[in-house]
């Protein structure tokens, strides 16, 4: 097990706010890195992994730059139109609907808000994706075009 340590701190910075607005949302020490979970369900998972021991991850290293993963859950039907461009985002190896985005000096903060606000929409019980505003910061909302449209 890891802890925060593995996660540059202004990665971090980022990112707790984001999670920390969602409803019973909550921040443990994954394997690998941190990840943030809803009951027993994790939305946004973000790490520094080794590229020599996880073959999922060395195609999107940046020169000179740690390489900082956040993997989370996207709407099957959008996950297409998301990873379609490439970099920084990617399909993971795994789950029918897990993508993975590259953060660091080129992140844009506000469409990871998004995102990790729509895979909170993907784990969380109906009623507690409710209290989340449509409207609000780092949501979609309704009506807006799945990605890649």
């Amino acid at each position: 097990m890891s802890g925060p340590g593995d996660v540059p701190p202004e990665i971090l910075d980022q990112l707790r706010p984001i999670c920390r607005r969602l409803p019973e949302a909550y921040e443990e020490p994954a394997w690998i890195g941190v990840r943030w979970r809803i009951r027993k369900r994790t939305f946004a998972h973000v790490c520094e992994p080794r590229p020599e021991r996880y073959s999922a991850y060395p195609r999107h290293l940046i020169a000179d730059e740690a390489l900082v993963v956040m993997t989370f859950r996207v709407p099957a039907d959008d996950l297409a139109g998301l990873t379609a461009d490439g970099f920084p985002f990617f399909r993971a190896e795994w789950g029918h609907n897990v993508a993975g985005a590259v953060l660091g000096d080129h992140t844009d903060w506000t469409e990871i808000a998004e995102l990790i606000t729509d895979s909170y929409g993907e784990m969380a019980p109906k009623f507690l994706v409710a209290r989340v505003a449509d409207s609000g910061p780092g949501g979609r909302g309704p009506g807006r075009a799945p990605y890649g449209k």
